[in-house]
Order: structure tokens, then sequence, then C-alpha cells
């Protein structure tokens, strides 16, 4: 605003009634206040676009190390001015630029820094490793429950083989049931791999754990109740299995067949069901922090460790796919199922990597 207009509206002031030139007076007030206010921080603003602007062009070299250091307050001062510009009279097209670098200079100093390829290097470098050691406790609970689930299967047909059938999923009622010969069973291990009927079972089994897996981390947010269930009952199924075969003196060809593939997909329902309870423990004793806030930085922690679990799951179905057709006897199984095994506890547990948990 001009020198001049600030004398205009004080002579023509003169000319109203006394209500009419306090109006004028305060409009005048006001005007300059604002012009004031922009004058005084505009120099901010401009070096603030400067660096925003740069930045988006990736042209970080340009950037001297003082106007980095100085991007944060900037936009903190940014957001304050736009913050107090709403109260007042600023212009709207002030208004609207103020609004859009805040805007700009946010995703600059709080958005995301890294690519798809930069976080599969970090998820796979060390923070997937690093989410699952966090869930550690948990770990230990989830195994104990699976241990327990495999005994009490294991109990529970050798006081009633009926039990056997109220424990296998239907898809997998074929020749392995109560009564069948060691022949039969022993047939059921080796020299079928391009039998439908090893295919189905097969199928079968790795269906029940992929959906147990994904469920026993979904339902973590019930308190971790029905997580704790679903591994007890899944393992129920994996003791009532080892119990027939043992029965026909087949416990390590069993073991062995399972070990292919067993080891990985148990691994990812052991590691699902503890994301899970994780969850439900984190709702149950948030300590200090609410409900919600407990809830979502377990969620975030063990959202990381379920997109391994599916990664698992899907290395299980390529073993079970191939490795399974191509080994035909007991010791090359224990030790592919025992390879993986011992890789992916050093991966998790031993190696520690550079990555850092999202």
């Amino acid at each position: 605003m001009s020198e001049a207009a600030p004398t205009l509206l004080g002579r023509l002031g003169g000319w109203f009634s006394p209500s009419a030139s306090a109006e004028i007076a305060a409009a005048e007030s006001a005007a300059l206040r604002s012009d004031r206010f922009r004058l005084e921080r505009e120099g901010e603003w401009k070096r603030l676009e400067a660096i925003v602007g740069r930045i988006e062009r990736g042209r970080l070299r340009g950037i001297s190390d003082e106007d980095l250091l100085a991007l944060p307050a900037l936009y903190r001062t940014a957001v304050s001015s736009l913050a107090v510009a709403r109260e007042t009279s600023l212009d709207a097209e002030t208004l609207l630029w103020l609004e859009d670098l805040t805007r700009r200079a946010w995703f600059i100093v709080y958005g995301p820094r890294a690519g798809l390829g930069d976080w599969l290097v970090r998820f796979f470098g060390g923070g997937w490793g690093e989410s699952v050691r966090a869930l550690k406790q948990d770990i230990l609970i989830a195994l104990a429950l699976m241990v327990a689930g495999t005994i009490v299967g294991w109990l529970l047909v050798a006081s009633d083989p009926d039990w056997y059938f109220a424990l296998m999923p239907g898809g997998m009622a074929d020749a392995r049931v109560p009564g069948a010969s060691r022949a039969v069973l022993l047939g059921t291990l080796f020299g079928q791999q391009d039998q439908h009927g090893l295919a189905v079972f097969a199928a079968a089994l790795f269906s029940n754990n992929a959906q147990v897996a994904i469920l026993a981390f979904a339902l973590g947010f019930a308190f971790g109740l029905p997580s704790a269930l679903l591994l007890i009952q899944n393992t129920t199924m994996l003791g009532a299995l080892l119990w027939l075969y043992h029965g026909q003196g087949l416990t390590l060809e069993i073991i062995g067949w399972l070990s292919v593939h067993g080891t990985t997909e148990l691994y990812a329902i052991l590691l699902a069901g503890a994301a899970g309870l994780h969850i439900g423990r984190a709702m149950a004793f948030p300590g200090e922090a609410s409900v919600l806030d407990a809830a979502a930085a377990a969620g975030r922690r063990s959202a990381q460790v379920m997109v391994g679990v599916v990664l698992m799951l899907i290395v299980a179905g390529l073993l079970e796919g191939f490795a399974r057709q191509l080994i035909d006897n007991t010791p090359g199984r224990l030790v592919v199922g025992g390879f993986m095994l011992v890789f992916w506890t050093t991966y998790f547990f031993v190696w520690r990597g550079r990555g850092k948990a999202a």
C-alpha cells in the first residue's frame, strides 16, 4: 500500500460520521498490520520456497549446508505464519501460496525419503529381522503354544483314534488314517511325486497353514486369544499325523517328508502367531500409552513381520512344489529342511545387517 493512501483515507474520514471514520481507521490499521506481517516474514518464506524447489528438482548439490540445517526451522516458521495469516486480513492469493508452500515443505521435512528399491534393501538388509527380534517374547509364547498343541493332538488320538478324523481337515482324508498298514503309509511318502493324491494332500496342507498364519495375525486385535487358540488347534493336526506314522515306525520318515517345506511353513506360522500375540499383548498391557497408541505401535512392527511371513509362505510353496518332487529320500529331505531351519534362525537372530525397522 502506498504512503499516500493513509493520508487520503484520513481526509475522506472527515467527510463521514465519527463511526464511519472509526471503521475506516480500523481498516487502515488492519491493512498496515497485514502488510507489515508479510514484509517481516516474506524473506524467510521465499528462502524456504527456493530450498524446497531445488530439492523437488533434485538439485541437492546446489543447496548449502546452512540452508539444509535451516530447513526445519523455516518450515516451522512458515506453518506458524500460516496459522496467524488465517486469522488476519492477509490477501487470499498470498494465503493460498503460503498454504501450498507449507504443504510442499512438509513432504520434504517429514515425508518418505526412499523409494521401493531403498525400502527393499532396508527390509531384507536387517529391518525384517529387527522387527522379528522385537517380538522375541511373543515368539517364545507362540512356540510354547505350538509345542503344547502338538502334544495335545498326539495324546488325543492316542487315547481315542476317532479324534484323528476330528482333527484332520477333510481335504487330507486319504490313505493316511488310523489302521493303515506300514506299507500303505510308506507309499504315501515315497515314489508318489507324480501322483494326484500327494498333490492334493500337499495343497490342502499348504492352504490350511497359510490360512492359519493370516488369521493368527488378523485376530490378534482380540487381545491375542484367538491367535493362541489357532496355534494350538493347528498343531494338534501335526501331533495327530506324527502319532499315526509313529505307530508304524515311520517317525523319521514323516519328519523328513514334512521338513522339506515344513520348517519354513511352520516358522511362518510361528511368526504370524507371535505378531498377533504381540498386538493383543500390547492392547491388554499398554503401559503408560493409551490402548490405541500401544496397538498402533505394535501393529507397525507386526505388519512388517507379516510382509516377511507372506514371502516365507511363497518360499514354502516353492519348496513343496519342487524340492519334494526332486528329493525322494529321507536324508536328503532332512538336509533341506534342516538347512532352511538354520537359515531362518540365523537370518533373524544372529545376522544383524544394516537395515532399520519401519
